[in-house]
């Protein structure tokens, strides 16, 4: 991902070398992988009884916390994290893997891929956070990738759509961080997040946009979306 202003390099014969059409970082590529190969272990290969044991004992399940944790297994460890690889159907995994390679290749590039492991488990917890905290005691199952990515988009805004005066022919990755503020006072960041927002209050509503993807966990995409936001800079080795 770069400004339209970038060159294609030229070759040692003198003609230009065009990149190619797909340019992921491998850590961006390894999940997507991973989320695929999880998938297709349980569409195609385990049985009924054992993809729900899956779903069941990887999946992030609310009414786990409401009972002494010396009482059950450790799924209560682990489901704020492995919930994120799950994926209930091809529409649900295609569209996270797409904009997965969206906003995670600028984010890797920007952090390094040791950063993104780990922003990709806290931003994970911190979604399912949000959405324990709204179905307190519910025996609802959240899946998908989703939160993870919202939370990538909103590390996205802190950079990648700096004002015009401070865009230079470089690559997005490599643009000042901005300011929460100065994020917010962004003509450009401020449409997104709008747009973003109003697409998630549809999503609340059960009104249905893409298919037949599930019931969308919005409560995630808000608490991903915050942390991304508002502590990326915690992630981020460069300076402002």
């Amino acid at each position: 991902m770069s400004d339209a202003s970038d060159l294609p390099e030229r070759g040692s014969n003198g003609q230009r070398s065009n990149p190619p059409a797909l340019n992921l970082p491998a850590a961006v590529t390894a999940a997507i992988v991973i989320i695929l190969a999880v998938y297709v272990l349980g569409a195609y290969v385990l049985s009924a009884d054992a993809r729900d044991t899956m779903f069941f004992y990887g999946g992030f399940i609310p009414a786990r916390y409401n009972y002494p944790l010396s009482e059950q297994g450790l799924e209560w460890l682990w489901t704020p994290l492995t919930y994120s690889f799950l994926h209930g159907g091809v529409e649900h995994l295609g569209f996270n893997a797409l904009w997965l390679a969206a906003f995670g290749a600028p984010v890797v590039r920007r952090i390094g891929t040791a950063r993104f492991v780990v922003f990709w488990v806290v931003s994970s917890v911190a979604s399912a956070a949000l959405y324990l905290g709204l179905h307190w005691n519910e025996a609802s199952l959240l899946i998908g990738a989703s939160g993870v990515i919202s939370a990538l988009m909103g590390a996205a805004c802190r950079f990648a759509f700096p004002p015009d005066h401070r865009r230079r022919a470089r690559e997005v990755h490599l643009y000042p961080r901005l300011s929460i503020g100065d994020s917010l006072r962004s003509r450009t960041v401020a449409m997104f997040m709008l747009m973003w927002f109003i697409g998630n209050v549809i999503f609340a509503l059960g009104i249905p946009l893409l298919g037949d993807i599930g019931n969308v966990a919005w409560e995630a995409h808000i608490g991903g979306f915050l942390f991304g936001f508002l502590l990326f800079a915690l992630f981020d080795p460069m300076q402002r």
